[in-house]
């Protein structure tokens, strides 16, 4: 993840698409925000919010097979990128450019 964002960020900035970098990232984001839940449910109330942190092994603990898990992250990483190149394109149009 470390060599996507030195990469991808330098450019989203040249391009003034930072936000558009949390919906192509929607996966990462999904991960990442299902760690930060538990720590902050574990810590503050005694509790955990899934079986296991990242959200992946939660399936994983729920009896899907690794091979569910990877095929439905990976549609879910594909759906994010169609609706980031969605909203590219819609803002590309909003500002004059050419369709």
């Amino acid at each position: 993840m470390g060599s996507v964002a030195a990469t991808a960020y330098p450019i989203a900035i040249v391009t003034s698409t930072q936000l558009l970098l949390v919906v192509l990232g929607g996966l990462f984001v999904l991960e990442t925000t299902s760690v930060i839940l538990q720590v902050i449910a574990f810590r503050g109330f005694g509790r955990r919010v899934f079986r296991m942190s990242p959200i992946h092994h939660h399936f994983e603990l729920a009896g899907w097979p690794e091979f569910t898990v990877i095929v439905r992250f990976w549609i879910i990483a594909g759906m994010c990128v169609a609706i980031g190149i969605g909203l590219f394109y819609a803002d590309f149009l909003a500002r004059g450019g050419t369709g």
